[in-house]
């Protein structure tokens, strides 16, 4: 299944780095979403991201998994010209990830 099946994904930027936050819809749901959704496969489904550049974050009590990927927005938000390298477009790449 795909990660968006059960989770759903808030975002932020900062400079260089995108927060994103991955929030399980049902608490039975959690278990799997925190055992599958590593700091190592985040950084293979982005692509061209370091593992060593991804910091993961649990938040059990909120049934949320937290990532900082620092270098992921190719310089930030107002010096890149990707259109699309913002938080919220890492997002949504991130809920296609297979679990």
């Amino acid at each position: 299944m795909k990660l968006h099946e059960i989770a759903h994904a808030r975002t932020g930027d900062k400079g260089d780095t995108s927060n994103i936050s991955v929030i399980a819809y049902r608490v039975e749901d959690w278990p799997l979403i925190e055992r599958e959704v590593t700091a190592e496969r985040v950084a293979r489904h982005m692509g061209g991201v370091s593992p060593a550049d991804v910091t993961r974050y649990a938040l059990p009590q909120l049934h949320a998994l937290n990532f900082v990927i620092r270098g992921a927005l190719t310089g930030g938000v107002t010096r890149s010209l990707a259109l699309d390298a913002h938080g919220k477009c890492l997002a949504s790449v991130l809920l296609e990830m297979e679990i």
